[in-house]
């Protein structure tokens, strides 16, 4: 109890305290504090069992977490896209496990997670929050499931999995921090700073750094260095679809355009669905794919050709090495060279090694030791 208060504590001096250039380092101060304190009471929850949580394994090509507020349809979805057979019903929290089923798509399985509805409060444990929020943050891609009558759960949403260290649509920031014995802190950066050193070296004494080489390559805001600093932070890509557009008049349309834009969401990026008329799942699926960056890849097999059935998924930038070792086996030890036809090749069966990247829709052909 005692790190949770002081946890409150800290949130509410913060929300309190006018951000301007004479508070800026008390506040990069406490929250920096906020962020160490959060780190063991999670450790301390994880470490007494705190609730069993929920325990789901990755299967297939990808894992798509489904992100909703009870009763917005994520279970109907679900049992649309996948084989997987989740009780629906118009009650809320009609999910109270977390129901995976596989979607095939374009030769890939892709893992969907429908994970219990979330509340307010999740992060900081109602309603089963963190456990739930735990597998979120396992997954390749968030899809946030919006009803369309309720848009603003959206801003609750990222909210939730912000407060439980998950960025969503965030590249990890570019700082690095090398420990060293002695001579205190040096700060070296690639661009112009707003937060000043004074500001920059307390932060990084909170987080226990007396001798330290801080390097940064961007303008980073306190709570940016605070997430370089951390080690427990996710970066996740997300999609966004809404749901029961059956059940809104066209003219409605634009109150719902107009809500999504206000929350930076471009309504052309939006799925709009209905699961329960399984209407937009097809392009719905595209958005899946698109969004993982998956690769298709042919294999070229021994005496029995071309296998166009079932590619081997890998993600896009991924190496001839990196496709073998998902191959797994004895390949590894056995492989000589490769043969590739297609968008990465310069020609029909261009010789190859492990370090060739590979391309949508491309033929491999191995050549192993014998």
């Amino acid at each position: 109890m005692g790190l949770e208060e002081d946890i409150e504590e800290i949130e509410d001096e913060i929300a309190n305290t006018p951000y301007n250039k004479s508070t800026e380092a008390h506040i990069g101060r406490l929250k920096s504090k906020l962020a160490e304190k959060k780190e063991k009471f999670e450790n301390q929850q994880s470490g007494s069992g705190g609730g069993g949580g929920y325990s789901v394994e990755k299967h297939g090509d990808a894992t798509v977490a489904l992100v909703g507020f009870p009763s917005v349809g994520k279970s109907s979805m679900l049992n649309s896209l996948t084989n997987a057979e989740s009780e629906t019903g118009s009650y809320e929290f009609t999910t109270l496990d977390v129901n995976p089923g596989m979607l095939s798509h374009r030769g890939a399985n892709i893992q969907m997670l429908d994970v219990p509805g979330l509340i307010e409060g999740a992060a900081s444990g109602r309603g089963d929050g963190k456990q739930v929020l735990a597998v979120v943050r396992n997954a390749d891609l968030i899809m946030f499931v919006l009803s369309v009558f309720e848009i603003e759960q959206y801003d609750r949403l990222r909210e939730e999995l912000y407060d439980i260290n998950i960025r969503v649509d965030r590249e990890p920031p570019r700082v690095t921090v090398r420990p060293k014995i002695k001579d205190g802190i040096k700060i070296t950066s690639s661009t112009e700073q707003d937060l000043d050193e004074e500001t920059i070296s307390d932060v990084l004494r909170d987080q226990g750094y007396v001798n330290a080489d801080l390097n940064l390559q961007e303008n980073v805001t306190i709570d940016r260095l605070i997430d370089g600093l951390m080690e427990n932070r996710e970066y996740i890509p997300s999609i966004t679809c809404v749901n029961k557009v059956d059940l809104i008049e066209p003219s409605y349309k634009e109150t719902v355009d107009e809500q999504l834009r206000e929350r930076d969401l471009d309504p052309e990026e939006v799925t709009f669905i209905s699961a329960e008329k399984e209407k937009g799942l097809d392009a719905l699926k595209d958005r899946i794919w698109n969004n993982l960056d998956l690769i298709r890849i042919y294999m070229d097999k021994p005496s029995r050709g071309i296998d166009w059935e079932e590619p081997l998924v890998i993600e896009r930038g991924s190496t001839v090495g990196e496709a073998v070792e998902k191959l797994g086996g004895e390949m590894e030890e056995r492989f000589r060279f490769a043969r590739v036809s297609g968008p990465s090749a310069t020609h029909d069966e261009q010789q190859v090694g492990e370090g060739h990247v590979l391309e949508d829709e491309d033929v491999l052909k191995l050549i192993l030791r014998r």
